[in-house]
């Protein structure tokens, strides 16, 4: 099989000969070999393992992304983030950590996003109701 991580800018795996991918979704870890059914899912922030020739396992920290597998020979995930690396321990000490909690912040960020067009729609429905008891005085 073919194996191929992307993020927006670069290339971070490109690997013929694999043997076995295993990542990881919302529902859980898996596995694909080699005639894997076409499949489409997306990926948590977690590290995604590969064996290779010579049964070599590789490693990659993916900050979430789709996983694709394509006519059973090819897997593509694409991802905002990926570090390829073979020491398993430094990546899920160090880089999944921080994957996570530039997650938990984009989570927070939104979630402020939103409550601030709630604000501005609520403003603007006021201003647009002027029958409305306290209309345009701000108050509530």
């Amino acid at each position: 099989m073919r194996l191929l991580i992307t993020t927006p800018t670069q290339v971070v795996v490109d690997e013929s000969g694999v043997q076995a991918v295993r990542a990881e979704d919302e529902s859980g870890s898996f596995g694909i070999l080699e005639g894997h059914d076409d499949l489409l899912t997306a990926l948590a922030v977690s590290i995604v393992s590969w064996r290779g020739g010579g049964d070599k396992r590789r490693y990659c920290a993916v900050r979430r992304g789709v996983l694709s597998v394509m006519g059973g020979h090819e897997v593509a995930i694409a991802t905002r983030e990926a570090i390829a690396c073979d020491d398993l321990d430094r990546l899920e000490q160090d880089v999944l950590t921080e994957f996570r909690k530039r997650a938990e912040v984009e989570q927070t960020e939104r979630v402020r996003g939103l409550e601030l067009q709630m604000k501005a729609i609520r403003q603007i429905v006021r201003f647009l109701r002027p029958e409305k008891a306290g209309a345009g005085t701000g108050a509530s």
